[in-house]
C-alpha cells in the first residue's frame, strides 16, 4: 500500500508580503488561480489507487485551511487524514509521527512517499515514473530520497553525492549528503555530474522508517511513540482529525530527518528525478512561470511598463513602471514590495526585521482565514474598525463576548442567524441589519447553502482581536 505524506508548513519568508506566518507558503495562489497545497493534493492522489488515504502532517492553526483544499480539490474517492502539530518540530518528529499513526492504521509494510507542500512539479507521469522506481527500493529495505538533476550551480539548495550504482536506471547509495554551498563548490559539484539537488523528497517502508530511527534516533522515537499513543484519531466529516498531545510532543527534538537519520544510516539510495521540480523558494521562481513579453517583463494582474525591461509584477490592482529594469514588485493590501531582482533571496530580511518588531503584517493580511470562513478589514481609525465577514453555508462563529466594542451587523449576501445576549435567536434577511453592544454574549451562523457576507461596523474604546471571550465553540477554541 502506498501512503503519500505531505508536509505542509514553514513560513515562506522569501514569498513576502504574499505569504506570512498566518498563511504560509502551501496556501500561497500561484498566477493559474490555484494554490501550492491544491497542487500537492492533486499529485498525491495520483499516484495511489481506489480510496487509498493521504496524510499531511501541518500545524494545528492551519487544519482547517488544508481540509478546505483537500475538499476543494475534488479528493472524495480517498481518505484524508491530518497530523496536527501543536508547534512546528521539524521533519524527522512530523516522519515519525506520520510513520506510527499510519502503522496504527495499515501495518508496518505501508510505503510512505513524502511530499512537502511548497514544491511545484508539473510532469505527474515522470513523477510517477520516478515513485515506482523509488518504491521498488523502499521494498527492498532501502530509506530513499529523490535527487533533483541540477541545471546550474544553485547556491540556495542542499546537494547529494551519489555513490555505487544500485541498478541500470540511475538510482544509486548516496555516498553523502552536502548543505548549501557557496557558488566555486557548487559549480564543481554540477561539472563533476556526481550531485543531485536533495529535493526533501522520500520515500520509505515504515518498517524501514521506525528501524532506522530506533537505530540512530532512539529517543525521538520513544518521545514519539508516547505521543502518538496519546493522540486519538477522530472522525471529523469524513476525514481522520489526530491532534498530537501538545505537552509530549514538546518534548521532541527539533531536528531534520536528514541530521536524524539519513546522514548516519547506511541503507540511503537516491532516485534521479525524471520529473520537473521547483521548490518556488523565491519571487524569481514564482515570475518564471509567467510569459514574459517583448522586454522580458512578466506581470501576474494588471501591469503597465514603460521603458521597462526584464521586471515582475503580481498585483490586485493596476501597477504601471516607467523606467525601471530588474524590478521585482509585489503588491497587496496592505504591503508592498519593491526589491532587485538580484536580491530576491533577501526578501526573508524583511520578513525577519517585521517579526523583530512585532508588526503585524509579519503574521496576517488584511484578509484572515477562519474556521468558519474569512475576514476582511476594510478601514480602521481612531474608536472604529469595518470588516466584511465571510461564513460558510452551515458555519458558525462561538458564542462570545466583547468587553469595549459595540457591533453593528448589516447582510449584504445570504441569511444570517443571530443570537444575542440571552433574547433567543432570531433571523436577519438581505438588506437587515442589527447591533450588538458591549458585554451582550452573542453568535453569528449561516443556516443557508449560500456564503453569508456581512459589513461589521466595530466602535468602542478597545477594537483588538483579543478583545473576546469565547463560551462555547465547535471548533475546540474556548476560553
Amino acid at each position: 500500500m502506498l501512503i503519500p505524506v505531505i508536509l505542509s508548513g514553514g513560513a515562506g519568508t522569501r514569498l513576502w508580503p504574499v505569504s506570512r506566518e498566518g498563511q504560509p507558503k502551501p496556501f500561497m495562489v500561484l498566477p493559474d488561480g490555484q494554490t501550492l497545497l491544491g497542487k500537492t493534493y492533486r499529485r498525491a492522489a495520483g499516484l495511489i489507487d481506489g480510496r487509498g488515504d493521504i496524510v499531511t502532517v501541518t500545524n494545528r492553526d492551519y487544519y482547517f485551511q488544508s481540509k478546505d483544499h483537500y475538499q476543494g480539490a475534488g479528493l472524495e474517492r480517498h481518505r484524508g487524514h491530518f497530523l496536527l502539530e501543536p508547534t512546528g518540530r521539524n521533519t524527522a518528529p512530523a516522519l515519525a509521527a506520520a510513520a506510527l499513526a499510519i502503522e496504527a492504521e495499515h501495518g508496518d509494510a505501508a510505503i510512505m512517499v513524502v511530499m512537502p507542500a511548497d514544491h511545484l512539479i508539473l510532469d505527474e507521469a515522470a513523477l510517477q515514473a520516478s515513485v515506482e522506481h523509488a518504491v521498488r527500493l523502499a521494498k527492498a529495505g532501502y530509506l530513499v530520497t529523490f535527487g533533483v538533476v541540477p541545471t546550474a550551480p544553485e547556491t540556495g539548495f542542499g546537494y547529494i553525492e551519489a555513490g555505487a550504482p544500485l541498478d541500470d536506471q540511475g538510482a544509486a547509495k548516496v555516498q553523502r549528503f552536502v548543505e548549501k554551498p557557496d557558488v566555486e563548490t557548487a559549480t564543481h559539484y554540477v561539472e563533476s555530474g556526481q550531485f543531485l539537488w536533495n529535493s526533501g523528497m522520500f520515500c520509505f517502508s515504515v518498517a524501514t522508517l521506525l528501524a532506522e530511527l530506533h537505530t540512530h534516533a532512539p529517543q525521538l522515537l520513544e518521545q514519539a511513540r508516547a505521543c502518538v499513543l496519546e493522540s486519538n484519531a477522530v472522525d471529523a466529516g469524513g476525514c481522520l482529525q489526530q491532534e498530537l498531545n501538545a505537552a509530549l510532543f514538546a518534548e521532541l527534538q527539533d531536528i531534520s530527518i536528514d541530521y536524524a537519520v539519513m546522514e548516519h544510516s547506511d541503507k540511503v539510495a537516491v532516485v534521479p528525478a525524471a520529473f520537473d521540480w521547483s521548490d518556488i523558494g523565491s519571487w524569481n521562481a514564482v515570475a518564471a512561470l509567467v510569459p514574459a513579453d517583448a522586454h522580458d517583463n512578466r506581470a501576474s494582474g494588471d501591469a503597465v511598463f514603460i521603458d521597462s525591461r526584464s521586471n515582475f509584477v503580481q498585483t490586485d490592482r493596476l501597477v504601471a513602471t516607467v523606467g525601471v529594469d530588474h524590478l521585482i514588485i509585489v503588491d497587496t493590501a496592505d504591503a508592498v514590495l519593491v526589491a532587485h531582482a538580484d536580491r530576491a533571496q533577501d526578501v526573508r530580511r524583511v520578513a525577519k526585521q517585521l517579526k523583530d518588531k512585532q508588526h503585524e503584517a509579519y503574521r496576517l493580511h488584511r484578509t484572515v482565514s477562519r474556521p468558519w470562513g474569512t475576514y476582511t478589514v476594510l478601514e480602521e481609525g481612531p474608536r472604529f474598525k469595518i470588516k466584511r465577514i465571510v461564513v460558510k453555508p452551515g458555519a458558525k462563529l462561538s458564542l462570545q463576548m466583547h468587553h469595549h466594542r459595540n457591533e453593528h451587523w448589516v447582510v449584504v449576501e445570504g441569511m444570517a442567524k443571530v443570537t444575542n445576549n440571552g433574547t433567543g435567536t432570531h433571523l436577519v434577511a438581505k438588506n437587515e441589519s442589527t447591533f450588538i453592544a458591549a458585554g451582550h454574549k452573542h453568535r453569528l451562523e449561516n443556516p443557508g447553502v449560500i456564503d453569508l457576507v456581512i459589513i461589521e461596523v466595530q466602535s468602542g474604546e478597545y477594537l483588538g482581536e483579543d478583545d473576546i471571550v469565547r463560551f462555547e465553540d465547535q471548533y475546540g477554541r474556548t476560553d
